[in-house]
């Protein structure tokens, strides 16, 4: 019995070195190298980008997008006078990000971030203009987590404030923001509004105008909410954090901005939910929270633009911390049904924006290896090609002596 494993393992070795030998003959180059030493490392073999909430590696697309939305490669000139713009949603990670907007990003002339200050120089290349509209860059030069309404009729006139309108360069912005499943970021805003945050200075600005406290009741009377439950927090019919995410990506002048008589409730929510997937969709580049190196990679490709450090995935957080019951749960959800649907939909354009990406590099990858592959036969051709003839060469110089 022995002797039976012994030759069983004895011919599986034997395989192995086939395989191997094979292999090298198949493919000698380098990529193929690396190829044998992930093989041969399971550590080595694991795809950074790998699916960060442990959904499959490949899923099934529920929408369809044409080549041209999935597809994000803009021309972005740091030394022209394109613009990178960033919308702030709140608690979806948007402060770690804008960090590795001013903090982690490989630049000619890196942005400049002094201790004790919030906010960075972020220059062009020889010129003293910025190329980033952030809260980190700009401050809140728009209001306070200004939404899309308000950054689109905002950012031209802010940046070209001090210049005459024909003076006023014809400028590419570039609209970017990060998303969040929905209950995650919703219990998130409530731990943070409990601890005492109120936002009072967002302008909500829509049409030329804020809203009046009408429109836009509050949900508590002293100056802050902190302390609420999150029971309390729920029952506000008022509070912005519900459905938060399809608000500040929609075009609110559609529905009449605040005015909740302008159209009926059905008709503004379907108009919001449709002007949010359409304004995402045509952004230049949107990341999820819950995928943070995936987040990192499609903003590289989009921009070409690399970060210095790789990205966290921090899956330990203050709202993860928070222990609710299913029904609990199914009434966040009902509170936030427009944002479940955008995040769905979010989700599945990006993941998808990821394989075209992905795809498209291995391709790019294989066309390089088939170029360098047939540069090699040429050359070996032709050193081939030289070695007969320089024999000839010989041989034919021999002959001449022998008959002398």
């Amino acid at each position: 019995m022995e002797d039976r494993s012994h030759k069983v393992l004895l011919a599986l070795v034997m395989l192995f070195l086939f395989a191997v030998i094979v292999l090298q003959y198949v493919c000698p180059g380098t990529e193929c190298q690396l190829l044998r030493l992930r093989a041969l490392s399971p550590s080595a073999a694991a795809d950074p980008y790998r699916a960060e909430d442990e959904t499959p590696a490949r899923f099934v697309p529920r929408f369809n997008f044409s080549a041209g939305d999935l597809l994000r490669r803009v021309d972005f000139n740091i030394k022209g006078d394109d613009l990178i713009v960033f919308l702030h949603i709140q608690k979806t990670g948007g402060t770690t990000f804008g960090r590795h907007l001013v903090r982690n990003i490989q630049l000619e002339q890196p942005c400049e971030c002094r201790a004790g200050q919030k906010k960075c120089t972020c220059h062009r290349p020889g010129k003293r203009e910025t190329w980033l509209f952030s809260r980190f860059s700009t401050g809140w030069s728009c209001g306070l987590h200004a939404d899309w309404t308000e950054l689109t009729n905002c950012v031209p006139s802010v940046v070209d404030s001090k210049k005459e309108v024909r003076l006023r360069p014809s400028r590419n912005f570039y609209y970017i923001t990060i998303l969040r499943d929905p209950v995650s970021r919703y219990l998130s805003e409530w731990r943070h509004v409990q601890r005492g945050a109120t936002w009072k200075a967002s302008l909500h600005v829509c049409d030329g105008r804020s809203p009046t406290t009408e429109e836009l009741p509050s949900c508590y009377t002293g100056d802050d909410w902190s302390g609420c439950s999150l029971q309390e927090f729920m029952d506000c019919p008022y509070n912005l954090a519900n459905n938060r995410q399809v608000r500040m990506l929609s075009d609110l002048s559609l529905v009449g901005c605040y005015n909740l008589s302008v159209m009926p409730e059905e008709q503004r929510n379907k108009v919001l939910l449709d002007s949010a997937k359409e304004n995402l969709k045509r952004m230049a580049f949107f990341g999820l929270t819950e995928f943070q190196r995936k987040t990192q990679y499609l903003f590289e490709k989009t921009f070409n633009m690399n970060f210095i450090s790789p990205f966290t995935q921090y899956n330990s957080t203050r709202a993860s911390s928070v222990e609710i019951d299913e029904q609990t749960q199914r009434r966040i959800e009902a509170l936030n049904f427009l944002d479940v649907e955008l995040y769905d939909y979010a989700k599945d354009l990006f993941l998808q924006r990821y394989q075209f990406m992905r795809q498209k590099e291995h391709q790019e990858a294989r066309r390089k290896r088939q170029e360098q592959r047939k540069i090699l036969r040429a050359k070996q051709a032709h050193l081939r090609e030289r070695g007969e003839n320089a024999s000839s060469t010989d041989y034919l110089g021999n002959v001449e002596r022998w008959r002398r």
